[in-house]
């Protein structure tokens, strides 16, 4: 890879992205600002965003229904149970939710649950350490679609790419996509972005795009860190407008939210679900 070409869209994303400065000691001065704009988020929408995903226990507030086509109702805890993967749905099929994500071995269980509705079935690869061999990710993917996937979020060998075998990396991820386009199915590669240095992060981009996936994703969510503005933006800058980009992990409040989306983000992987959408606020900790 041209490693001067990577420094140089690091360095044009850090000079371009200065998030929140018209906020000066708690006031915002831009009235068109999307982080505390209370419009922004559907103007941001009405331009181009795709989805905004979250997970389960949602409760019944008032919703938006344009919004919920945008969320992928997500579950990926280890010890998520059977009864709580059936309210994911059943919270999925009430709001009309774009998907639900799950772990492989719900899958089944979620295609009979959402038969015949609008919501589709996501689930991950590799997850979530993205180590496991090439062979092992295009069986999974293999499997889960026969099983009702209709989208796979896979997980890049991160050990492969920070030892610079980058053609590794992305015949990993073109074994992925080339078993999930035969059935016409999305690929969204997870580049974990907290166990990455900017540069890496740029080549696992690249290498995403080269591998013919259809999104890069910030984060599994079980790594350190998890999605930043500035990563979403540098994200963003490398491929354009030719992949989506999802940001996930950490992700608890609509004005976080916000800003990802208003950073370049196409859909948000959070946990918060509806408070994150209606701008409901998680309640202060407990002191016992």
């Amino acid at each position: 890879m041209d490693r001067a070409l990577i420094l140089k869209l690091i360095d044009e994303v850090l000079n371009e992205t200065n998030a929140h400065t018209c906020c000066q000691n708690g006031v915002c001065t831009d009235h068109l600002c999307v982080v505390h704009n209370k419009e922004g988020v559907r103007n941001i929408v009405s331009s181009g965003a795709d989805r905004i995903s979250a997970g389960v226990g949602v409760g019944t507030l008032e919703f938006d229904p344009a919004l919920a086509r945008m969320i992928d109702h997500t579950l990926l805890k280890p010890d998520a149970t059977k009864q709580q993967v059936e309210q994911l749905c059943a919270e999925a099929k009430q709001y009309g939710f774009a998907s639900v994500c799950v772990n492989p071995s719900y899958v089944k269980l979620c295609a009979r649950i959402l038969k015949d509705t609008s919501v589709k079935v996501c689930t991950v690869i590799g997850f979530p350490l993205g180590a496991t061999s090439t062979e092992t990710k295009a069986y999974e993917t293999q499997q889960a679609i026969r099983d009702g996937a209709r989208e796979v979020d896979m997980v890049i060998n991160v050990g492969m790419l920070k030892s610079g075998e980058h053609l590794y990396v992305e015949n990993d991820i073109r074994a992925v996509v080339g078993e999930a386009r035969r059935h016409g199915v999305l690929t969204k590669v997870i580049v974990e972005t907290g166990l990455l240095s900017d540069e890496e992060k740029v080549k696992a981009c690249i290498l995403a795009q080269r591998g013919g996936a259809n999104f890069v994703k910030t984060s599994t969510g079980f790594a350190k860190g998890g999605a930043t503005v500035g990563d979403v933006a540098l994200m963003r800058k490398v491929v354009g407008t030719s992949l989506g980009v999802k940001a996930s992990g950490g992700v608890r409040t609509q004005e976080e939210a916000r800003a990802l989306v208003a950073s370049g983000a196409d859909r948000i992987g959070a946990s918060a679900s509806i408070k994150i959408v209606t701008g409901e606020k998680e309640a202060a900790p407990s002191t016992y």
